[in-house]
């Protein structure tokens, strides 16, 4: 996958993970790391796969992979990492050769991938996003389970569905 070759090599997205990665050495919950976004990619896969969305497995990944790019400006400028990761993957999209369409496609599902709208379609790339991004989280075995932030009906007892 060529353009995946090209999200991953992408210098502004090596920046940005790698000043996630240094302001979360210290953190006891949930980390936002390469191993968190392809879990996320995989399993957003898999899901496509299975329920038959077609999606392309590059637009799957390129959204995965960038989905958190957005929480380095969090942690440093208390940004959404939601919206502000939208705008950010947008320009490494165009980089790594995404058509308009996709960019706009994975953009939306980035800056909307932390609430599920009332009424959201299942087979949204939106919906995919999330679900992934729920599902990737092992909550049921986390040392700082009783202290996480989440709201209790977020959290991933362990059931993949």
């Amino acid at each position: 996958m060529k353009r995946i070759d090209d999200v991953l090599a992408n210098a502004t997205f090596q920046e940005h993970l790698s000043r996630i990665n240094e302001a979360e050495t210290d953190r006891i919950y949930c980390l936002h790391g390469i191993e968190h976004l392809l879990d996320v990619a995989r399993i957003s896969y898999i899901i496509n796969l299975e329920n038959g969305l077609g999606y392309e497995k590059d637009v799957v990944y390129a959204m995965a992979l960038l989905h958190d790019i957005g929480r380095n400006l969090e942690y440093q400028q208390g940004m959404s990492h939601h919206e502000v990761g939208g705008d950010m993957a947008y320009e490494i999209l165009k980089k790594s050769s995404f058509d308009e369409e996709e960019c706009q496609m994975i953009c939306q599902a980035i800056k909307k991938h932390n609430e599920l709208q009332a009424g959201e379609d299942e087979k949204s790339l939106n919906y995919l996003l999330y679900k992934a991004d729920k599902l990737s989280r092992n909550c049921f075995n986390c040392k700082a389970y009783d202290s996480c932030y989440w709201e209790e009906s977020k959290k991933n007892k362990g059931i993949i569905v």
